[in-house]
């Protein structure tokens, strides 16, 4: 009696599905195309000057208790023409901002009461969209990471002055050029005027003598 198992095999073999790797010739066309597109940080005209992981707390007034920001990396980004520096932290999943202000000379920073690893400052802050006052506690991984915080943002506060006086400066002397221009062009005028008085006696004259002379009169 014939064996039906080769028989049997086979059929399985044509109705076995086709492995992952088969390549079946299909080609299928995206259903979307999408385009790349350029996203912009806003920090394109800054380098970064410092750059740590760290967490952010804010000082709640009403509350009277500090509340957590959020946890990500603070930046202190230096501006590549103005040579402003201002201090820059996004959460770390969101990147959303929770703190945006500006390093001025006024500033300054000093050690969280009885923690090594967290130090607070004042500032005027816009992460929110508007100018508010706010007393920021950050606390990082190590003591050294906080010193170092520390050291350059006491460091940004003071290069800041003589940027301060650098556009103090650079407003006097705008204004000195503008004043002497203007007294330049006051002394001009005060030199054409008699000139131009007396080109119009001269003209009055010359009109007299033609009346004179004139037949018809």
């Amino acid at each position: 009696m014939a064996s039906t198992e080769p028989e049997h095999q086979h059929r399985e073999d044509e109705e076995a599905p086709a492995g992952d790797d088969e390549d079946t010739g299909a080609q299928v066309a995206p259903i979307v195309k999408l385009e790349e597109v350029a996203v912009s940080t806003g920090e394109e005209d800054e380098d970064a000057i410092l750059d740590l992981k760290s967490k952010l707390y804010r000082f709640d007034k009403d509350g009277n208790q500090w509340k957590e920001r959020g946890a990500g990396t603070v930046k202190f980004l230096k501006h590549k023409e103005s040579g402003k520096v201002r201090l820059v932290m996004r959460q770390s999943k969101t990147l959303k901002i929770c703190a945006n202000h500006l390093v001025l000379p006024t500033m300054s920073v000093q050690e969280h009461a009885g923690n090594e690893k967290s130090c607070v400052w004042h500032a005027t802050d816009f992460a929110d969209g508007e100018l508010k006052d706010e007393l920021f506690c950050i606390r990082f991984a190590s003591i050294e990471n906080c010193k170092t915080f520390m050291e350059m943002f006491q460091e940004v506060a003071e290069s800041q002055k003589s940027e301060e006086n650098k556009d103090a400066t650079a407003a006097a002397d705008a204004l000195d050029k503008l004043s002497v221009e203007e007294k330049k062009t006051e002394e001009k005028a005060v030199e054409e005027s008699p000139a131009a008085a007396k080109e119009e006696e001269t003209k009055t004259c010359e009109d007299k003598k033609e009346e004179k002379s004139d037949p018809s009169t």
